[in-house]
């Protein structure tokens, strides 16, 4: 370490002070080694006026005004009044961390930063200045009107790096505005433990021997600030006893750095038992901040043994002799944090587990319990509000699991919430949560106190549900609930959270759906649940568009006469033509055809086309025979030719090369083949097409459609000449899908419009 020859340069600024010569080559700063040489150090408040390493060093070689102006510098005067007090103590060297740290190097830097908690321990004084306290005394009482901006305390306990600079050493010398001495660590340990919150024995004799916890040392920081970010996470380092390099610009990423080096040297895990001070509902199991352990003061470590015997509350003796030396270490792996845990899941939430932790908030308390939430086979730290309610909780069980130290990932989605079917059957929005959300299209980004949108719709008759609409582990979730939960009867702000809507169930559902078609280029998931008390179902269809990141969600309500059984699950459907920047549902197509007939893929076009059946056309629609053989029933452009419609659907061409690959499902199953000089011609994905398309839904129900053919001549080299003249073009390949206004699902039935038995009138329900 750099230490300041206190009388050398005491000699020098009274030459300059006196205006005499200088020695420009006096050293004013020399390696010491902190284990045997006797100094003095200082801690205090930077200002904007310090004065660095380089300007201490030459400041005999520059020009008169530039050395009065540093001369001047408040940080200067703190350097001078340091030195002056440290020869007057006895002490022949000092450091200061401004000036002795030349910060020009990384290296250096790093280093310092590494032994700064060393180093302030093993220093014969520790000087406090105290740059805001003006009188003669220590402030034994909060005062907020002298320190308003540092919660009523003066400014350097309010400060990251002070924190160590309080404990490490063994002598602090508390000195107000003027130098003078008002007081020392030893005989003011009671003042400053209401000030910083930490215990009179830690302040009397530091860290040695009983050492508190983990979480207990990072509740002393939750309040203190630091100017840059990285900061709040290695002022910490020496306190917490661990090192690592300094990497100025990774943020927050710099305290999950420190905590995942503690945790690869100690088995502490208080450091799992943070608060977040924050919503938010998921994420790493590591703190994104000292603050959010706070409420961690009284936090302490519960014995081995002790532990043991309150899970024997939960688990059978014998197994738990099986898996007791498994509790003592979690390894870090690049899956996650493995850890062996007694899991309690939720009986009504199954992806939510109750866990705890070897640690109490205080003496003689019950162990901490945290909640996990489990996703894609990992588990992340959960902050959701309490479910009221709750069916018991499950038995626990003991499972090895793999804890995530990285946030799940999160990004902006905005929902786009077609209800138009729901005011045509008379439903009405009468709430909204936030309150901010208007109109039908709301956006939740990452920093949304809560990621969470919510209607509610009632009718005339009382009749009432709420469609919840959220974000979790980058997924969007849907979730209805209908009027027969209490809550829904009145609808305040509270009940828009997750006493509700638990998002990590939801995401779960609906993830698990769209995963069944993630290697497609588009899906669309639908849902139907039935309203409560009544003869309806609401139907919920959601599609998403990622670039920009758009769910949009349609809200549909018809007549179920037959109270057939309504499984709330979501089912899929692969899509296609979703490119449409007008988001025109109409215009989508459903590839659900049936799988088992043969499907080929042309390399550089688009879709999926099928050997095409003698005869086919484009605009041909029908249906699939149970041999899943295609069956013509009539064309569109046969159909237009005696209606008075002023609609333009001429068909598109593309033109392609005449060799081709062709492939199976069977991505082994490749072969050429020669097409003479083919076209692919395609219906026009425009207005006109989904207007008409809108227009034969009613008589149209459940048919494909051919939306696109390649159609060619004969090959005159492979044909005998005679046949050359009356052949015309031929379609060997085409594709069929079904329009989405075509669609309708078979738990609809015949819709009625006669009363029905719950006294409500049957509705015809509006397809898509």
């Amino acid at each position: 370490m750099r230490l300041i020859d206190i009388k050398a340069f005491l000699e020098r600024e009274e030459l300059i002070r006196e205006r005499k010569q200088v020695d420009r080559c006096a050293k004013i700063l020399e390696f010491g080694d902190d284990e045997v040489t006797e100094y003095a150090i200082l801690s205090h408040r930077w200002t904007t006026q310090e004065v660095d390493y380089t300007e201490i060093i030459k400041l005999a070689k520059k020009p008169v005004e530039e050395r009065d102006e540093i001369r001047q510098r408040d940080g200067y005067r703190k350097i001078l009044q340091s030195c002056e007090q440290a020869q007057k103590d006895g002490y022949e060297w000092l450091w200061v961390d401004t000036c002795c740290i030349d910060k020009r190097s990384s290296a250096e830097l790093s280093e310092a930063i590494n032994s700064m908690y060393r180093w302030y321990q093993n220093a014969k004084v520790c000087y406090a200045y105290l740059h805001d306290v003006p009188g003669s005394s220590f402030p034994a009482a909060y005062d907020i009107e002298s320190y308003r901006n540092f919660s009523g305390w003066p400014e350097w306990f309010s400060r990251g790096w002070t924190l160590q600079e309080l404990i490490a050493p063994s002598n602090v010398q508390f000195l107000n505005r003027n130098w003078q001495n008002i007081g020392d660590k030893r005989s003011l340990a009671p003042t400053l433990r209401n000030i910083t919150g930490i215990p009179e024995h830690i302040l009397m004799d530091g860290l040695h021997g009983n050492r508190p916890c983990v979480a207990q040392i990072m509740s002393w920081v939750a309040h203190r600030r630091t100017t840059r970010v990285e900061d709040r996470a290695y002022s910490l380092m020496g306190l917490l006893d661990v090192n690592m390099p300094m990497l100025y610009g990774e943020g927050k990423k710099a305290f999950h750095r420190l905590q995942l080096e503690i945790i690869r040297a100690s088995n502490d895990q208080s450091i799992f038992a943070w608060d977040s001070w924050k919503y938010d509902p998921y994420g790493s199991v590591l703190a994104d901040d000292p603050s959010y352990f706070r409420s961690c003061g009284e936090m302490e470590l519960i014995g081995h043994n002790e532990f043991i015997q309150f899970l024997k509350e939960d688990v059978p003796e014998l197994e738990l002799d099986a898996i007791e030396d498994r509790l003592g270490s979690f390894p870090i792996t690049n899956r996650g944090i493995q850890i062996w845990m007694l899991l309690r899941p939720k009986a009504d939430f199954p992806t939510l587990f109750d866990a705890r932790l070897p640690c109490r908030g205080g003496p003689q308390g019950q162990p901490v319990t945290i909640r996990l939430a489990l996703w894609e086979s990992n588990y992340y730290k959960c902050t959701e509000l309490q479910y009221p309610q709750l069916s018991p909780l499950a038995s626990p069980q003991f499972h090895q699991v793999h804890l995530k130290y990285q946030d799940p990932p999160r990004c902006n989605t905005t929902f786009e919430i077609n209800d138009s079917s729901l005011t045509e059957n008379g439903f009405t929005c009468c709430a909204v949560y936030p309150k901010t959300f208007t109109g039908n299209t709301h956006t939740l980004t990452p920093t949304n106190i809560n990621p969470l949108c919510v209607k509610i719709y009632s009718d005339n008759q009382a009749n009432r549900f709420a469609v919840g609409l959220g974000q979790s582990f980058g997924k969007e979730w849907i979730h209805v609930i209908s009027d027969d939960d209490p809550l829904l009867q009145d609808p305040l702000e509270p009940f828009f959270n997750e006493t509700l809507f638990t998002p990590t169930e939801h995401a779960q559902h609906m993830n698990k759906a769209r995963s069944v078609a993630e290697h497609y280029r588009q899906i669309c998931i639908i849902m139907q649940t039935r309203l409560h008390q009544t003869t309806r179902l609401l139907q919920i269809s959601s599609l998403i568009w990622k670039s920009p990141r758009m769910c949009a969600v349609k809200l549909e309500v018809f007549h179920d006469p037959g109270f057939g059984d309504v499984s709330d699950e979501w089912t899929t459907f692969d899509v296609d033509e979703t490119d449409d920047l007008g988001r025109d549902w109409r215009g989508l197509m459903i590839l659900d055809l049936p799988r088992k007939y043969n499907s080929f893929k042309i390399d550089g076009v688009p879709g999926n086309f099928w050997a095409a059946p003698d005869g086919i056309k484009l605009g041909d629609y029908g249906h699939f025979t149970d041999s899943k053989g295609f069956c013509c029933e009539g064309n569109l452009f046969a159909d237009l030719e005696p209606l008075p419609l002023m609609v333009d659907i001429t068909p598109r061409r593309h033109d392609i090369s005449s060799m081709h690959r062709i492939i199976t499902r069977n991505p082994t199953d490749v072969y050429p083949v020669e097409l003479y000089e083919p076209v692919i011609l395609s219906l026009p994905n425009n207005d006109d097409l989904k207007s008409l398309l809108t227009s034969f839904s009613t008589r149209l129900t459940n048919r494909y459609l051919v939306t696109r053919i390649i159609q060619c001549p004969p090959d005159p080299l492979q044909c005998p000449p005679d046949l050359l003249e009356p052949v015309s073009n031929i379609t060997p390949l085409y594709s069929v899908v079904k329009p989405f206004v075509w669609h309708r699902n078979e738990t609809a039935g015949s819709v009625s419009k006669e009363r029905s038995s719950d006294g409500l009138r049957g509705e015809t329900r509006v397809v898509k």
